[in-house]
């Protein structure tokens, strides 16, 4: 693969490529850290990236690498620390008058997805970022079914969380 090749393909996904680090990181510094650690590690191996093959699966698979590497270097180090909701927070505050309530909301939404372990939680989120079964399939490297379950697993329990925290039908009276 040429530069010119690959600055086109990223340049096609770099929006999607951003939102899916945001979805891994929770955190805006992090995420643009995550995006350029990816962007270097996929440009090293442009070379070994097969033409014809998907670009999006190929470039994601390195960035969710990437974030596990890191990952796993912080919980060593002992310095795993909880994401800030920043974003959520300003999105809430420009959708909502009064925000203190979907602010704490929020928060307790994001805590009660990190209680899902990686294997539920990392399938759920792309699927919740747009992603197809076979791109999560694919990017994963698991078939089909084990991703489906783990998205509807995924879903069940926060379900059972939200119902154990909020009370059953609390999205509903809206």
């Amino acid at each position: 693969m040429t530069t010119i090749e690959f600055n086109s393909h990223y340049s096609n996904l770099e929006s999607l490529l951003f939102a899916f680090a945001m979805k891994l990181t929770a955190n805006r510094e992090d995420a643009r850290d995550l995006l350029q650690e990816t962007i270097m590690r996929a440009y090293a191996s442009k070379d070994r990236f097969a033409m014809g093959t998907n670009f999006k699966a190929w470039i994601t698979t390195i960035m969710r690498n990437c974030f596990i590497n890191e990952y796993r270097k912080r919980r060593t180090r002992n310095k795993v620390e909880q994401p800030l909701e920043e974003n959520h927070e300003v999105a809430v505050k420009k959708a909502v008058r009064n925000s203190g309530p979907s602010i704490i909301m929020m928060k307790e939404l994001r805590s009660m997805l990190n209680k899902i372990g990686d294997a539920h939680r990392v399938p759920f989120e792309m699927f919740f970022n747009g992603y197809e079964y076979q791109e999560i399939a694919e990017v994963l490297h698991l078939p089909m079914g084990t991703v489906k379950s783990r998205i509807f697993f995924a879903r069940k329990k926060m379900k059972e969380m939200i119902d154990f925290s909020f009370g059953r039908d609390y999205f509903r009276r809206a």
